[in-house]
């Protein structure tokens, strides 16, 4: 049933899958979620053994990256199992991880040696007050400590994803790049995604494009096209005479829906299979029904992909037509 891979009605190979563990996190940053949050009752998320289930079952249909994510997905107990099952998976050539990096003092290790190949670290800032203002509750340190313990155990690709704010860190994109030179890591920026409502922020008013960036680090770097990729939606110019490379993910200014090649598992088993759109099959669903007939969930998913949008539609001026906050999908 694996053979043919899967591919949705517009010719788009699927190769690689998010899947998200938990909802909640250690910090608060402002443009994922609402400061006072409601979280699922954790009865109501799949298991550790069924998102591994999960993985392997598309491992089997041909997909080749996996990345796990939250909320924060190192708060989840006994998180580190799953990651054994999933770095075990023969046909998983990437099994990556999206962290905020404040438990990887604790788990850096044992991440590595359960197969963990890559890991993005999300930082907006380097200034200590303006990272807690962007993460309501967060110490600069915790995450500066977890990048340490990253690099010290030794995983083959480590990177930086910035969510980048006018007005709030739209002027530290050269100190970041510069930090990640000095660090020899890559980075991406990130243009803002309209997820869930959010009161106290205004979205269209912080919006800060790809372009305004490039041309920001452009008066400073020698960015140098390149056409590496690492299976995501970073486009990527390389720092002249430095290892690092500098990504954009450009939900707006320069949509990558022709060519996706991802979906989305949430913690309560919703298999997402567009960021913007509410197109989704319950998994959750199909994997109860069929405990023991992995080919049964397989036809649930292989039927899934004519469902997949050409794109999304996101629109910064209009009230958000998801209302799912990105921690609740899978950042």
């Amino acid at each position: 049933m694996g053979s043919g891979g899967l591919t949705d009605r517009f010719g788009r190979r699927i190769t690689y899958v998010r899947l998200s563990v938990t909802d909640r996190c250690d910090l608060r940053c402002v443009y994922c979620m609402s400061e006072n949050m409601t979280f699922l009752p954790r009865a109501q998320l799949l298991t550790l053994e069924e998102v591994a289930r999960v993985g392997r079952l598309f491992s089997e249909l041909g997909v080749t990256k996996l990345r796990v994510t939250g909320g924060e997905p190192l708060v989840r107990p006994n998180v580190v199992s799953l990651f054994e099952r999933l770095g075990a998976l023969p046909g998983i050539q990437d099994l990556t991880l999206t962290t905020n990096a404040t438990q990887l003092p604790r788990y850096a290790t044992a991440l590595r040696e359960a197969g963990v190949t890559r890991i993005n670290i999300s930082l907006d800032s380097l200034r200590p007050e303006r990272f807690r203002a962007i993460t309501r509750v967060g110490r600069i340190e915790r995450t500066l400590d977890g990048l340490d313990a990253a690099q010290t155990a030794g995983f083959n690709g480590i990177k930086l994803n910035s969510v980048i704010l006018k007005n709030r860190n739209h002027d530290e994109v050269v100190d970041l790049v510069h930090f990640a030179v000095d660090r020899g890591i890559d980075i991406s920026f990130i243009e803002e995604m309209p997820l869930g409502v959010i009161s106290e922020h205004d979205r269209a008013e912080a919006f800060y494009s790809s372009d305004e960036i490039r041309a920001d680090l452009e008066n400073h770097f020698d960015l140098l096209p390149t056409l590496e990729k690492t299976g995501g939606p970073s486009r990527y110019m390389r720092v002249a005479g430095t290892p690092t490379r500098v990504g954009f993910i450009s939900p707006h200014s320069h949509n990558f829906c022709s060519d996706c090649n991802r979906v989305r598992v949430t913690p309560q088993g919703r298999l997402l299979l567009c960021l913007g759109q509410e197109h989704s099959v319950d998994l959750r669903r199909a994997l109860h029904a069929n405990p023991t007939d992995d080919d049964r969930v397989k036809q649930v998913i292989l039927a899934a992909m004519d469902l997949k949008p050409a794109g999304h539609d996101f629109d910064l001026e209009a009230k958000p037509v998801i209302f799912r906050h990105m921690n609740a999908t899978g950042g």
